[in-house]
């Protein structure tokens, strides 16, 4: 397999040879899978967590382990289920974020236990109490090890691709900061690649002197944020040490607190916004040309206030001999307030922040449909145009025809609908039965729940037609549509 290891003494050699003999072992695999992250994230795709899940940015990879899980019959999937319904987020951003920071607090299998103290556990793993065993029992039953062996080759193929880049970011980092080593004693700096969560995320995390990166499938590497992330895990500590001679320069955050776009924990939390501009102005200096500027006037416009003050220390610290780590206190005295102060009060904020989003993979291009796709789209539109003969007869056709199951879902639920036009209950009760049998796709799902509700309500059934309600609002993929009626079921019983 293809890991990445230290750059300690590349990034030490081509800057400070006498420095070598101070150097600490490199440590390996900081570019790496990780075995219980993939466990937890093949969990999570077993049980419902279908976001992005059409992109044609996802690794194949996570496609593959979901059927192969389909195929079991798992005892301990409909707790999962459960578990997972009882802890959704609408964010979606924080439906993924809670399930990276469980699986980073773990140390894996069998027994997936914490790897740190109770008291130290971060918030949003507190609430997901009781995950551990399920992702213990899921793990045996579900052949995890096995699928984990095999996902390999797909894995080392990304780690490849970021490899070269990845190296040469912390290799520049490590070389501009002037480090004999690459971060503090006890300390760990990881980047893991996921290909079973939805693509284009980049997440990152430290705990106490452990940091980690956590990079799903993406059109290109992902570099910058990678590097980002290494900065924090060198740069935090050191800011840190320097408290209270920050102390002078807190006057200089009151600015930030008009700007719109800046995040409220910047602006609460004096250390963390001290220490991000502090990142920004290596970031610029690492930059060449005119980027430098460019990125120093972005991190002001963002309200990151005291990164221009910085990036002009810095300029005079790359021209003597001194790492950061001795230079630092000499960065910070060199900040002239009044000077600051002048500057600051001709910004004009921005707006809004500015987002990293990874590029976006080009449209594929669109799929030729199956006949039987054909067809049904023919008996839809007989179906919109009331010649409910034709259609009748359009969807039998498809299901005489081979087709994926979501396909022969949608046959059923287009004469289910007709039975309903035909007065005939009994057999639209049953061809809705029958659509959710067939894996329908969620729009399908959740308006055959929603007839089923329009139907036990006609027959008097009020607690099986508010079960049906529910169980459409349940469906992620839900039309607003179906979710308007769905509360409005919920609310009275329907009628005709």
């Amino acid at each position: 397999m293809v890991r990445l290891l230290a750059l300690t003494a590349l990034a030490t050699a081509l800057v400070r040879p006498a420095l070598l003999q101070a150097q600490q072992q490199p440590q390996e695999n900081q570019l790496d899978g990780s075995q219980t992250l993939f466990t937890v994230l093949a969990a999570i795709n077993a049980a419902g967590y279908d976001a992005n899940l059409d992109s044609n940015a996802n690794s194949p990879l996570r496609k593959q382990v979901r059927e192969a899980i389909a195929q079991k019959h798992l005892e301990s999937l409909a707790p999962l289920k459960k578990f997972l319904a009882d802890h959704h987020q609408e964010d979606p951003e924080a439906e993924l974020s809670q399930y990276i920071s469980f699986a980073l607090s773990l140390q894996g299998p069998p027994d997936f236990p914490f790897w740190m103290p109770s008291q130290e556990i971060p918030p949003d793993v507190r609430k997901l109490d009781g995950l551990n065993e399920l992702i213990a029992s899921f793990y045996h039953e579900a052949g995890i090890q096995d699928l984990w062996k095999q996902s390999q080759p797909a894995l080392d193929r990304v780690i490849e691709a970021y490899h070269g880049g990845v190296t040469q970011a912390l290799l520049e980092a490590n070389a501009y900061l002037r480090n004999p080593t690459s971060g503090l004693r006890g300390s760990r700096f990881q980047v893991y690649v996921d290909l079973l969560g939805p693509p284009n995320q980049i997440q990152t995390r430290s705990y106490k002197s452990n940091y980690f990166v956590v990079l799903t499938p993406s059109p290109e590497p992902q570099i910058d944020q990678v590097r980002h992330a290494y900065l924090h895990y060198l740069l935090d500590p050191l800011s840190l040490r320097y408290f209270e001679q920050w102390g002078r320069d807190k006057a200089l955050a009151d600015f930030a607190q008009a700007a719109p776009a800046l995040d409220e924990a910047y602006k609460n939390d004096f250390m963390l916004l001290a220490t991000e501009c502090v990142i920004k102005a290596v970031e610029s200096r690492l930059a060449r040309g005119a980027k430098r500027q460019e990125l120093v006037s972005q991190a002001l416009s963002q309200g990151f206030v005291i990164t221009p003050a910085l990036a002009d220390g810095l300029a005079l610290y790359e021209k003597q001999p001194e790492s950061l780590r001795n230079y630092f206190p000499d960065l910070l005295g060199l900040i002239d307030l009044d000077h600051e102060d002048r500057r600051l009060q001709k910004v004009e904020f921005a707006k809004e922040a500015t987002v990293h989003k990874a590029k976006l993979a080009p449209p594929p291009p669109a799929p030729a449909l199956s006949a039987s796709a054909k067809n049904l789209a023919e008996d839809e539109d007989l179906y919109a145009g009331r010649n409910l003969e034709g259609a009748r007869a359009g969807y039998q056709k498809v299901l005489e025809q081979a087709a994926d199951n979501p396909v022969h879902a949608r046959a059923y639920y287009g004469l289910a609908r007709i039975a309903a036009l035909d007065h005939d209950p009994e057999l639209a009760e049953k061809l809705f039965e029958k659509t959710l049998e067939m894996s329908p796709d969620d729009e399908t799902k959740s308006w055959a729940h929603l007839y089923l509700g329009r139907l036990s309500d006609a027959a008097g059934q009020r607690e099986q037609a508010e079960k049906q309600y529910r169980a459409a609002l349940a469906v992620r993929g839900a039309p607003e549509q179906v979710k308007v009626a769905a509360e409005k079921g919920l609310a009275q019983p329907f009628q005709r």
